[in-house]
């Protein structure tokens, strides 16, 4: 595949070292550097590549010539993600997504900036994704539903159509939303959860009954806004 644009990676995780897998292989971005806050630098290169100071990057990657992707997991609910990509932005980094050419996106989905979408994901009609969203692979998103910014969707979950999810959400793996339900802000849905009527924002679903606990989601998780 022709590469048309250089990539810095901005962390060097298990989630760094797998986009750099997918970037290099199908996509027309050339991954050139990974980049971490220096008070997590532990090592200067992977893969051959260098790792450098996230607070100097654009000492060693010109913004005009270079995008970024921050391949950061669901931390504090997302918004580790969220920070690295607006500081990216803010340093005037424009900013990569991916679509994996094994993912199955409807021609009218709609879709923000800085999203990931690996394989066997289908991505019905009239879908509209927000910004800084994770797909993981094989999940179903049906039709004219709406998944708002900063969402981490993990593996064969299934949003039925008409469905809206929450800034800030998580959803764990095997989990469901029956049609017509919405769900808001800051929730985290576990592992096989149903979940059969709209929740309200900061709801914790812990069991695969869909069981609510008595603390939200942002108290649980220990978030406080700055």
């Amino acid at each position: 595949m022709n590469k048309e644009h250089k990539l810095v990676i901005a962390g060097d995780s298990a989630f760094a070292e797998i986009a750099y897998e997918y970037f290099t292989a199908d996509s027309a971005f050339e991954p050139v550097a990974f980049s971490v806050e220096a008070a997590f630098l532990k090592r200067d290169s992977l893969f051959g590549l260098p790792v450098v100071p996230f607070e100097e990057l654009e000492k060693f990657y010109d913004p005009a010539t270079h995008c970024v992707y921050a391949a950061i997991v669901y931390t504090q609910l997302n918004r580790l993600r969220r920070r690295i990509m607006a500081a990216a932005k803010a340093k005037g980094y424009s900013l990569a997504s991916y679509i994996s050419s094994n993912a199955f996106v409807w021609k009218n989905v709609r879709m923000g900036e800085h999203c990931f979408i690996f394989e066997d994901n289908t991505v019905q009609p009239f879908v509209t994704i927000g910004d800084n969203v994770v797909l993981w692979s094989g999940n179903h998103i049906g039709h004219h539903s709406t998944i708002k910014d900063n969402v981490f969707i993990s593996s064969h979950v299934v949003v039925s159509g008409y469905c809206g999810i929450g800034d800030n959400t998580f959803l764990g793996v095997n989990s469901t939303l029956a049609n017509n339900v919405s769900i808001g802000a800051d929730c985290w849905v576990g592992p096989s959860a149903t979940i059969m009527q709209d929740a309200p924002a900061d709801t914790l679903f812990k069991s695969p009954k869909a069981e609510v606990a008595t603390a939200g989601a942002r108290r649980f998780f220990r978030i406080r806004e700055s």
